[in-house]
């Protein structure tokens, strides 16, 4: 029988310790930009515009399945509708790092360190922005 392939390995040889580190790679850092980006301005201004009609139809909504209750209901619906770049950008962040492990087997530390750093910030406006809809849910199911 012929040797198999791991055993050809000199089991001696030390493995390294040291991680390869290094910056990110530019063309990674542009797309995490491009995704921040699409959350931090198109998808939040646009939450962020919408906000206000929708508290006040909120405010002044009448009782459930009332035509005031309705249009408040809708209001919320376009809020949340508003806010799909933001989902969109987390979702494209996370398929980002997946993408690189898939592809290279791992992920140098420095791209990691972006995308974990623009996946944060994307998730903070994600949930402040939920926690407003949730918020204004709730009033309107009193």
């Amino acid at each position: 029988m012929a040797p198999r392939a791991a055993e050809a390995i000199d089991p001696r040889v030390p493995i390294p310790s040291e991680v390869v580190s290094g910056p990110a790679d530019p063309a990674l850092v542009s797309k995490v930009i491009l995704y921040y980006a699409q959350a931090a301005h198109k998808g939040d201004v646009a939450f962020e515009a919408a906000l206000p009609n929708a508290e006040r139809m909120v405010a002044a909504a009448g009782p459930a399945q009332s035509e005031s209750w309705i249009a408040a209901q809708q209001a919320v619906s376009a809020l949340i509708a508003s806010r799909a770049p933001v989902t969109e950008a987390i979702s494209h962040l996370d398929e980002l790092a997946s993408s690189q492990v898939i592809a290279n087997g791992g992920i140098l530390p420095g791209d990691l360190e972006i995308i974990q750093a623009a996946s944060r910030l994307a998730s903070t406006i994600g949930d402040r922005e939920a926690a407003v809809i949730d918020r204004l849910q709730r009033q309107l199911a009193r």
